[in-house]
């Protein structure tokens, strides 16, 4: 591996990567994982990325697991395609649906399951609005682990049954993933097992950040203008952004980087608000409620590196409807053949709110996430 330490994204403590670490032992913030770029440029070039196998770990020298130690699905890769029923613009989407489980939640859980059981942890404890927490039952299961995992009673039943299939052992809570989160730690730490929430252990991001990597090779290298991400805890976001940052240490893009916008549901947008009151951080969001799992999160974790993200990037935070969601998934299965999750709907519905208000040119070249399949969600 070409991993150095770990580093605090807040205070900048630096810890041990060869020990099990949750989050920064002094102020409480997300560690982040740093490499020795300069010895990952001497092994590798971005001209020989594109001979590698499909799958995420064709970026290895930057991820932080032995290639011995590996546990997947064939997760990564995923398709980019240019939108066509809006005319004049482009507007590309990256498909991430393909991935194992169904949803971009099997990027961070290949990473984070191999590394724990890299350090020889067992147990595995997540709180989960559903996708990541079938994702963590099914690499537990593929890597002879146990998951447990703690959702809002109203988590779609199709993920539920994800888990249970997988041999996971589920507890469904009355609230949010607020309430769901405070009953994970309270029996991970009673019972010794791993937390492996959102931003609150080093390894889900490095596995979200190889989106980044491969929007920059699927755009050949010259990134788009504009990348519409929908934010929850907001791993994706962050992660695209540092891996930004290491394509350039490496030399690999420019420094002409996308503005990044974090799209939230109007009926939970914590980031939304902070934004538009130019806080740095977000208050948590009173009585959330909305048809996108994945955004109903009322206070996110990391909310100061998620407004520093679109802050470096000059970038916005945009919250649309469920209307606007729901007409978005229609529109996107009837014009372009894609069965849209309520999540990456709501960045096509947000593109077009930006497009109208001119903060996307139309001779700008924009990107928006499909963070999962339509047919985990029964509406």
């Amino acid at each position: 591996m070409n991993v150095t330490h770990l580093e605090c994204s807040n205070c900048g403590a630096v810890h041990d990567h060869d020990r099990i670490q949750t989050v920064c032992s002094s102020c409480g913030s997300t560690l982040l994982v740093r490499y020795d770029l300069e010895q990952v440029r001497e092994l590798l070039s971005r001209s020989d990325v594109w001979k590698r196998e499909g799958t995420l770990w064709r970026y290895s020298e930057v991820l932080p697991v032995e290639k011995k130690n590996i546990i997947t699905l064939g997760e990564g890769y995923t398709p980019i395609f240019q939108l066509k029923k809006l005319e004049n613009v482009s507007l590309w989407l990256k498909e991430e649906s393909l991935n194992p489980t169904g949803t971009f939640k099997a990027r961070g859980m290949a990473v984070a399951v191999s590394r724990a059981r890299e350090l020889g942890i067992t147990d595995l404890v997540v709180p989960s609005a559903g996708n990541a927490g079938a994702a963590l039952s099914f690499y537990c299961a593929r890597g002879g682990m146990r998951a447990h995992v703690f959702m809002p009673e109203d988590t779609p039943a199709v993920i539920m049954r994800e888990c249970h299939a997988a041999g996971a052992d589920v507890h469904c809570v009355a609230g949010t993933i607020a309430e769901a989160g405070v009953k994970a730690r309270e029996e991970g730490m009673k019972h010794s097992w791993f937390n492996m929430a959102t931003l609150q252990e080093p390894y889900r991001l490095e596995g979200k950040k190889t989106m980044g990597y491969e929007i920059a090779e699927q755009f050949h290298w010259e990134l788009p203008d504009v990348i519409l991400y929908p934010t929850g805890g907001g791993t994706g976001l962050i992660g695209i952004w540092k891996a930004f940052e290491e394509l350039e240490d490496l030399g690999w893009i420019s420094g002409n980087r996308p503005r990044m916008v974090s799209v939230q549901s109007t009926g939970c947008a914590p980031v939304v608000k902070a934004f538009r009151e130019g806080k740095k951080t977000a208050e948590p969001w009173e009585n959330p409620r909305t048809i996108a799992a994945g955004l109903n999160v009322p206070h996110p974790f990391a909310d100061t590196l998620i407004l520093r993200v679109i802050e470096k990037s000059r970038g916005s935070a945009v919250s649309v409807t469920d209307e606007e969601i729901l007409t978005a998934i229609r529109e996107l299965a009837r014009h372009e053949g894609v069965y849209a999750c309520p999540e990456g709907a709501a960045t096509y519905a947000a593109y077009q709110n930006l497009a109208a208000s001119g903060f996307i040119d139309r001779d700008e070249t924009a990107l928006v996430i499909n963070t999962g399949s339509g047919l985990m969600y029964p509406y």
